[in-house]
């Protein structure tokens, strides 16, 4: 059985309540940076362009502590524009296309850490009428 590096799910499964950006900013690869190369901005393995880290903030109610923020990398020549907020507020609500998964075990240090590492293809506003913009 072969099975992908990255896992492709829906949206709505990572997200059931939506989701909003706080920030887009340049993925930064601690390699590079540790060995003071001048672009330390991580790039996709396969195929060489420039990551880019979504901020974005879970809206689901029920979040733990600590676990409502998380990064949503994509691969993409230019920083990618989040949608526009929200009239009246600084709410920005997001879905991405493309969105896959990617476990990942870290044994090092004192106590071993798990987690998804997420992607995706490209972001987009809300569309009316899926229910989430009213989240």
């Amino acid at each position: 059985m072969a099975v992908p590096r990255w896992i492709p799910v829906a949206f709505g499964d990572v997200f059931p309540h939506g989701a909003f950006v706080l920030g887009v900013e340049a993925a930064n690869d601690f390699e590079k940076s540790k060995a003071g190369v001048p672009d330390a901005q991580e790039r996709d393995k396969e195929t060489g362009e420039l990551l880019w880290a979504v901020r974005v903030m879970d809206a689901d109610p029920n979040a733990r502590a600590g676990s409502a923020e998380v990064k949503v990398k994509i691969p993409a020549p230019v920083q990618p524009v989040p949608p526009e907020p929200l009239a009246g507020t600084a709410l920005r609500p997001v879905e991405f296309d493309g969105l896959t998964v990617m476990p990942w075990v870290n044994r090092f240090g004192a106590t071993p850490k798990q987690g998804l590492a997420l992607r995706a293809k490209g972001m987009r506003p809300v569309r009316t009428g899926s229910g989430r913009a009213a989240a």
